[in-house]
């Protein structure tokens, strides 16, 4: 149900900010009338200039805010027939005190006028409004700062194609998606939308399935292979038949956990209504006592009312009330100025307690995005040809990493040529005709088809893989030109978060449906021990389900829904897709994986900050009930005016907005690692004659320990090496003439 899982709707929260808005109009007239013509003087007109008039319009205009507020009256009421007072009763309660006292007084300035003017000075009519607007604000607040998890139900429901081609008594018809039987035959042509679950029976494609797995590289598809609702056809036409439709697709299970983990997520007890389950009664019952035990020592039924009055007043859980609102308004601003949106004050709440970080990788610990990463010339090509030729071949495919190698390209200012006879060849690669020459690039498969990649190629390959990179073989007329290797990189700060998040004790855990070589490499880079890998939507769920304690997990995608409702926060990374961000609990709007440990950072400041505020709220009572109940008039003769009560609650008030305010001093920046130095040393070599020779002393040099680069030049006779540490002179000059070359 709606109001289990906390949504509200719009109507609701319209209704909300006009409620708010009325109660503060009102309450800025009976502010002026109370406090600005009887404490400063200011203007009234001549006939309503006089005490009695003046309590009157007091008296009005609180009844005016508490009819509008009458909800906190409502819903307080409930919980003291349930037995479970909650914040809402103690809303009702300081503000009934507050107008019940002032009601008392107001019926005594019309019963002695003569004593009306020194009466006024005890109406306390804007303490009874004042509690009821301040919480409204807080409730308004929230209220509009809630994720609606139905948004993120329709989001994914529109994924899902409108109409779907299939071939019936042999002809092709386009029918609504709904009327799709299993076993149909439907064919998707490129740009389409794959409409049911099935198995492709003819054709052959790449597969955008990032709607399901989150990973930005498309999958080649061939007969026999499964394809899912909802994802893209990129390329070539698939025939398919139709293996699972309607609720039972992939997307109607994503769409289902969705609905269902939200249901199903705990709502976080608020402090504040643990804590009034004990104080309401405990209040209530002092004020009886007070009352029974003055009247029981012989004072007259006005005194003890007095004190019983003023025990409720100096009660009036107006700071309790602020403790948790204030401290989240707060935390909300502090958050929205650094990139973090906190959809709920639950999720303030809940980032502080999080004990355990789960990341999603494509597009959150990672960029998303394919690009070059390493250009390997083998033989006799060299680094331009390499990538000349490559980009040329890669031009017309819709490949992302194709595309990723013709913008590596130009960003170096490698001119394209035109090609002939291109064909994309889906599963293998591509191939065209440069001129006379016969350009092939592809995977190793399809590359050591055409020709023999020796072992120490192989080898290199491999040690690309594992790292988490992959391997684009470019051959021209029958001979190998090079690797061209190809990842999605980092995010800069990547490794500092996770660094961080372990320095602040929590788990961190990596979860991605990409392969588990990858996924281990990329867990390795960034410093994250436990890896889930091969991992499809609903095992995501079943994992965050699985894990223990406060669990907050961190995505971008649409395969993530299911897992960011299910975790006990759900972090949405900014640049994802809506439905990621619609199901998350917080998003973080600059996308990187510092702002979650910012996020958790103001959390544990913010609970901290409430736990503080209920101090501030607490101590008072503590201190001042006593002596309202009048325990300390016969020993010392102190006793408390319901006037000075209500200043006691101001005070407290006071004490709790500014201890808020010091949230504001969060300005959390994760410090940048200082950078290794480097050293590099310039060799010059004699001997050196083509590009041949270039890659052997640069394969050489590259062996030798602590050596991160070399970049070999025979044209200029020089080696420029990187070095992470120090290496000797004479052994960067043993290694190169050990080649047949001569160092300089």
């Amino acid at each position: 149900k709606a109001e289990e899982r906390g949504d509200e709707t719009p109507s609701e929260t319209k209704g909300m900010l006009k409620r708010l808005i009325s109660s503060a109009v009102f309450l800025i007239v009976l502010m002026y009338v109370s406090m600005g013509h009887t404490m400063f003087g200011w203007w009234l007109p001549s006939f309503i200039a006089n005490p009695l008039s003046i309590g009157v319009i007091e008296l009005l205009l609180t009844v005016i805010i508490i009819f509008l507020n009458r909800k906190f009256f409502v819903n307080g009421a409930k919980g003291i027939i349930h037995l479970s007072p909650n914040m809402d009763t103690l809303v009702a309660l300081g503000s009934a005190a507050a107008f019940g006292y002032s009601l008392v007084v107001l019926f005594q300035m019309l019963a002695m006028p003569e004593h009306a003017h020194h009466l006024l000075h005890e109406l306390y009519f804007e303490s009874a409004a004042t509690i009821l607007t301040l919480i409204t604000v807080g409730k308004t607040l929230e209220a509009y700062s809630k994720g609606k998890t139905t948004n993120a139900l329709k989001s994914l429901a529109a994924l899902a194609p409108k109409t779907a081609t299939v071939i019936r008594f042999n002809k092709e018809q386009t029918i609504p998606v709904s009327e799709i039987k299993v076993g149909d035959i439907f064919i998707v042509r490129p740009g389409g939308s794959i409409p049911a679950d099935g198995v492709v029976i003819d054709g052959a494609s790449a597969i955008d399935e990032s709607a399901l797995t989150g990973e930005s590289v498309p999958v080649d598809k061939l007969k026999g292979d499964s394809v899912s609702a909802a994802t893209i056809n990129m390329s070539g036409v698939l025939k398919c038949e139709a293996k699972k439709v309607g609720k039972e697709t992939a997307l109607s299970k994503i769409i289902q956990m969705v609905s269902d983990a939200s249901a199903t997520k705990a709502p976080i007890a608020r402090l504040a209504d643990k804590v009034s389950g004990v104080f309401v009664p405990i209040v209530l019952l002092i004020a009886v006592i007070t009352l029974v035990v003055w009247l029981l020592v012989g004072e007259t039924s006005g005194f003890a009312l007095a004190r019983a009055i003023s025990v409720l007043v100096i009660s009036c859980p107006c700071a309790l009330g602020l403790a948790t609102p204030v401290a989240i308004m707060v935390a909300s601003g502090v958050g929205a100025r650094n990139g973090i949106l906190f959809k709920t004050a639950q999720s303030i709440e809940v980032a502080g307690k999080v004990n355990t970080v789960v990341f999603d990788k494509t597009g959150t610990i990672t960029c998303g995005t394919p690009t070059v990463t390493d250009v390997i010339p083998v033989g006799s090509a060299d680094e331009t040809e390499l990538l000349k030729l490559s980009a040329t071949v890669e031009v017309n495919s819709e490949h992302p990493l194709g595309r990723a190698v013709v913008d590596y390209a130009k960003s170096h200012g490698i001119a394209i040529d035109s090609v002939t006879d291109f064909k994309a060849l889906t599963g293998s690669g591509v191939s065209a005709k440069v001129g006379n020459s016969k350009i092939l690039g592809g995977s190793f498969k399809f590359i050591n088809e055409q020709t023999k990649i020796d072992q120490d190629t192989v080898a290199l390959a491999e040690s690309l893989a594992n790292n988490g990179k992959t391997p684009l073989f470019f051959m021209k007329d029958g001979k190998l030109l090079g690797i061209i290797a190809v990842a999605d990189s980092l995010k800069s700060d990547s490794a500092d978060a996770v660094k961080e998040l372990k320095r602040m004790g929590i788990r961190v855990i990596m979860l991605t449906g990409d392969n588990e070589r990858t996924a281990n490499a990329i867990g390795n880079q960034v410093g994250i021990d436990e890896v889930t890998a091969n991992v499809l939507p609903d095992g995501k769920e079943s994992v965050i389900k699985s894990l223990g304690g406060t669990v907050a997990m961190v995505g971008d995608g649409i395969n993530d829904a299911p897992a960011l409702t299910r975790a006990s926060v759900g972090i949405a990374i900014g640049a994802g897709t809506d439905v990621a961000i619609d199901a998350a609990d917080i998003v973080l709007t600059g996308s990187s994986p510092s702002d979650v440990v910012s996020a958790l950072k103001l959390g544990r400041k913010s609970l901290r900050n409430i736990r503080e505020n209920l101090f501030w709220a607490f101590i008072y009572n503590v201190i001042g009930i006593p002596l309202a109940a009048g325990a300390w008039i016969h020993l010392l003769g102190w006793s408390m005016n319901p006037m000075f009560g209500a200043a006691a609650m101001s005070l407290s008030s006071v004490c709790v907005v500014l201890n808020a305010l010091r949230l504001n001093l969060f300005k959390y920046k994760p410090k940048a690692e200082k950078e290794d130095l480097k050293m590099e040393k310039t060799l010059k070599i004699e001997g050196m004659m083509c590009p041949h020779c270039e890659a052997t002393v640069k394969k050489t040099l590259e062996a030798l320990p602590n050596v991160e680069s070399a970049n070999v030049s025979h044209q200029n006779g020089t080696a420029v090496v990187t070095l992470s540490a120090e290496v000797s002179d004479e052994t960067l000059k043993n290694a190169v003439e050990a080649q047949g070359y001569k160092v300089l």
